[in-house]
């Protein structure tokens, strides 16, 4: 049976972190106008702070440091650009803003083969020059147990790249249109919702077609809990389930998120899985991605030793 979490992931450490002008033209969440002094020396505490959590349950990660040149703001959010998938295949996205496009490093897949099997590359990157973009599992949310792939449409998020993925990876396609209190589009589909073994957690208000909604939820059988637009805002969807000491299913999600959540909403969550919360407000403010931005999950076949 195919998983839907696994016990890797990859985790990029930050070295010039900063709010990021190119990719606030299309997210929302990014505050603009905020103290950037310390920016960096913040952001990257709340990196090793997530980092000792992650690891103290037993969490396999494995961690890149970025590097001063060139310059890459976001590369915290590594999920963006590349996703690991349980049949050794590996997926490469076309990024929005220009200057997320240099996060793409031949090196970082070099380290991750050394100790799992990587058999082929799917590179949707040409679509650039098109001015297509599909941003990884930013744009898509994945049930991988069974194959269905989520995505709200957005400047960030193209309908025909979403098709070409799900034709080649084998996935249904759920496709919807989500806006904020504004009437914009949500850049990501990932702080709309999230997809673990049992349950499912979306903003259903954010869609406004009832028929897309009903679309969602005739497309699962997981128990459904459904946050409000602020606690979206809250980056209550941001979260992802991995596995950690004796595959026990670990909910990740930041202290903003954790706050978010109604006492009847953790206490549902934590008969499925363990709680994991931690500071990211630098990082929330700045990029405008929490918790699940900043872990790329590796399905891959690790090599025998």
């Amino acid at each position: 049976m195919r998983m839907q979490s696994t016990k890797h992931i990859l985790m990029i450490r930050p070295v010039a972190f900063t709010y990021n002008a190119q990719t606030a033209t299309s997210n929302s969440f990014q505050k603009e106008g905020i103290s950037h002094t310390n920016t960096q020396t913040d952001a990257l505490a709340e990196f090793n702070q997530m980092l000792s959590k992650l690891t103290n349950c037993g969490i396999q990660v494995h961690v890149v440091d970025d590097t001063l040149e060139p310059h890459t703001p976001d590369s915290i959010f590594p999920n963006n650009w590349i996703s690991f998938h349980e049949n050794n295949w590996v997926g490469i996205y076309p990024m929005h803003a220009e200057n997320r496009r240099t996060e793409r490093r031949a090196d970082i897949l070099e380290l991750i083969s050394k100790d799992f099997l990587l058999e082929e590359m799917m590179d949707y990157t040409a679509a650039e020059s098109e001015n297509k973009f599909l941003e990884g599992t930013g744009s898509m949310v994945l049930d991988r147990t069974h194959k269905i792939c989520y995505a709200c449409i957005s400047p960030r998020t193209d309908i025909d790249l979403l098709k070409q993925f799900c034709t080649d990876f084998a996935y249904q396609l759920v496709s919807f249109n989500a806006v904020n209190e504004t009437g914009i589009p949500i850049y990501h589909t990932n702080v709309v919702m999230s997809v673990t073994t049992d349950f499912l957690i979306i903003c259903l208000a954010c869609i406004a077609s009832e028929a897309e909604r009903q679309a969602i939820l005739a497309s699962t059988k997981k128990q459904v809990i459904e946050i409000t637009m602020d606690q979206l805002n809250h980056f209550a969807g941001n979260v992802l389930e991995v596995l950690g000491s004796n595959n026990a299913k670990n909910l990740v999600m930041s202290e903003e998120a954790y706050q978010a959540f109604t006492p009847q909403q953790i206490q549902l969550i934590e008969t499925h899985c363990h709680i994991i919360h931690s500071s990211l407000h630098t990082i929330e403010s700045n990029g405008g991605g929490s918790a699940r931005c900043m872990m790329a999950e590796i399905f891959l076949k690790e090599r025998k030793k």
